[in-house]
């Protein structure tokens, strides 16, 4: 079965939320850019979000932006996290909490632990992970569409799993203290599939108002995390609203790491839209040595077709140069469409 044209116009005009992902070096911050200024230019009020801590979505612009939102052109903001300002920023708020939980004696501790905790496997991207999911929560008022610039699937696989994984860790880490078993009724209902945001969660309000002034504190902290991870999950799950675009060149390598990440977000309930192939080299040639490489590249191609025949796809050919700055990033968006 032949795979359709992928319509990138037709989805700037009907999602709110885009998550471009691929293997590095294939092009993915181009096109996220591309789409952004073509989006932009239809009259959209757009949010460009980079998630990559090297930036490359200022080199793209050929302009600094940092983790703060900037205006880049009419209709078009961006913003670069940075993994260590979003893990201060984390700890810090994590810091104001604990303080109104802990005596004196122990904050010194608790100091020092979060001190040791900045350089822990997986602080950076915990931080980045709620940051995602408060621009996914609050930015829908503020702009029509909102594209990420994303790590090959991780953080959105993540970020899917962070409901389960916050009851279960909040579960183990109350079952042992047998002061908490008030609490822990509570935070029973965090389990998944639970709607979370509806007024009427009478045994979590009913269990809650049980609890001493301390404990309804770290219940309702946890409780609204948990809320904010279900929304963003529910909007990355939407296929009215979300849709997952992969970018990807006519090689091997590519090809496999694209396939298990389709997979993934199949599995996952994630809405994939369709596949932009970049970088196509012109079928004429001159030289024995192009002309395997196009012998080659259209093997690969045929591959692409046969193994994502279910995706719309979008071919963009070879660019005689780099594609930096707004000019030339306007430039290829139209070849978008």
């Amino acid at each position: 079965m032949a795979s359709s044209e992928l319509n990138i116009d037709d989805l700037i005009r009907h999602r709110s939320l885009l998550m471009v992902g691929g293997k590095g070096g294939v092009g993915k911050t181009t096109s996220a850019a591309a789409i952004a200024c073509r989006a932009a230019d239809a009259g959209r009020k757009v949010l460009l979000v980079s998630t990559d801590p090297a930036h490359s979505l200022g080199d793209a612009f050929a302009s600094p932006i940092g983790n703060h939102i900037r205006c880049m052109a009419p209709n078009l903001f961006a913003l670069e996290l940075d993994p260590d300002e979003e893990v201060d920023r984390y700890l810090e708020n994590v810091s104001t909490q604990m303080r109104r939980f802990a005596g004196p004696d122990q904050f010194k501790e608790l100091e020092k632990q979060l001190r040791l905790s900045r350089q822990s496997p997986g602080a950076q991207e915990a931080a980045l992970l709620e940051r995602i999911s408060r621009i996914i929560d609050e930015t829908s008022n503020d702009y029509d569409l909102v594209i990420f610039d994303t790590a090959p699937t991780g953080h959105t696989l993540r970020l899917l799993s962070l409901p389960e994984i916050m009851a279960a860790w909040t579960s183990g880490l109350l079952k042992h203290n047998h002061k908490a078993q008030q609490l822990g009724k509570v935070l029973d209902h965090l389990s998944p599939g639970k709607d979370l945001d509806s007024p009427l969660q009478d045994p979590v309000e009913h269990a809650n108002r049980d609890l001493d002034p301390r404990s309804r504190q770290i219940a309702d902290t946890l409780l609204a995390r948990q809320r904010l991870f279900h929304r963003a999950r529910r909007v990355l799950s939407d296929a009215d609203k979300t849709a997952f675009i992969f970018v990807m060149t006519p090689e091997k390598l590519p090809i496999l790491e694209t396939g298990r990440a389709v997979d993934s977000l199949n599995d996952s309930g994630i809405p994939v839209a369709g596949i932009i192939i970049n970088r196509v080299l012109p079928t004429k040639v001159d030289g024995a040595f192009f002309a395997a490489r196009v012998m080659t590249q259209q093997r690969h191609l045929d591959e692409i077709k046969d193994r994502f025949h279910a995706l719309a796809m979008l071919s963009i050919p070879l660019q005689e140069d780099d594609v930096q700055g707004l000019d030339a990033i306007r430039d290829f968006s139209r070849l978008l469409g």
